[in-house]
């Protein structure tokens, strides 16, 4: 057993050292100096990119420590430009490593219950696309409309499938959502109204997608909270059809936390679209009028 875990710290701190030593002070921005027998970075170079310790770097490295935390492995990640393909690497020797890693994201067994009058009400709301997801963004149910429009964007592709990490991880999302950024805003005001309330799975989750997006997320996360759209339009590109403008409406079910996402069309183009990818018959999801917003003062 013992033996194991050391190989797995090992592989870990493998990792690090052979990340560390493949890139050039250059490319973080730190000169070269005199005297340097390798191109890569000295620990104590790293260590100041990641606001860590020389000492603590050493551990890693030589395998004495298995359990580091996710932030600073985000830092170190951050600090050693790892690309998308590597941070993922790193956070599977991690979670090798330290088996406790990843039980905070799993939901408790209460916030993946569907009631059955919720289910109910998702059957009632076929063909429209509707999405039941828990505080953390994980997928509890949808209708069928949802699985055919938004399937092929991959977004139902996790296990479980969740809403926060594809918008993070998955390199398709950039290109269904032209909107990425605003997607992105609300994703993590929607987690972050569960991490302020001090829920340890969301926080779990903030530390996992803080490794393996970096600052695309751990940034929006820094900013000031914002509270969470309720309402709007969203533009999503179907492989299929093209670009859609969606008509978009969120319905607190609490206590639970859940929250439901009804999806219709806002425009013709869309109703049709949306005909097309459901089978069916036209003009059954009729487009909503939209209105510009009333303004006071």
């Amino acid at each position: 057993m013992s033996g194991t875990g050391n190989a797995r710290g090992n592989e870990l701190g493998a990792f690090l050292r052979a990340r560390r030593e493949a890139i050039t002070p250059a490319e973080v921005g730190l000169p070269a100096g005199p005297r340097r027998r390798t191109p890569g970075l000295r620990r104590s170079e790293l260590a100041m990119l990641a606001g860590i310790s020389v000492e603590y770097l050493t551990r890693l490295e030589q395998g004495r420590d298995r359990r580091p935390s996710f932030q600073v492995l985000a830092a170190l990640a951050d600090a050693l430009r790892l690309s998308a393909a590597d941070r993922e690497v790193l956070r599977n020797i991690a979670k090798e490593a330290n088996g406790s890693y990843g039980c905070l994201t799993a939901p408790s067994s209460a916030t993946r219950t569907v009631r059955p009058t919720v289910r109910a009400v998702l059957e009632r709301l076929e063909p429209a696309p509707a999405v039941l997801v828990n505080p953390l963004g994980d997928v509890l149910a949808c209708t069928v409309g949802y699985e055919l429009l938004a399937g092929p964007l991959g977004v139902l592709e996790g296990r479980p499938p969740n809403l926060v990490r594809h918008v993070f991880t998955d390199p398709r999302a950039r290109a269904a959502y032209p909107e990425w950024d605003r997607v992105a805003d609300e994703q993590v005001a929607h987690l972050r109204a569960r991490t302020s309330r001090g829920d340890p799975h969301a926080a779990g989750l903030a530390d996992e997608l803080a490794l393996v997006a970096g600052a695309a997320f751990t940034e929006r996360m820094q900013r000031p909270p914002a509270a969470p759209p309720h309402t709007g339009v969203q533009r999503l590109v179907h492989p299929d059809e093209g670009e859609l403008r969606l008509a978009y409406e969120i319905f607190d079910l609490s206590p639970d936390g859940q929250r439901m996402v009804v999806y219709l069309p806002a425009d013709e183009a869309a109703s049709a679209a949306l005909d097309r990818i459901t089978g069916r018959r036209p003009g059954t999801l009729r487009a909503v009028p939209l209105r510009p917003a009333a303004h006071t003062g």
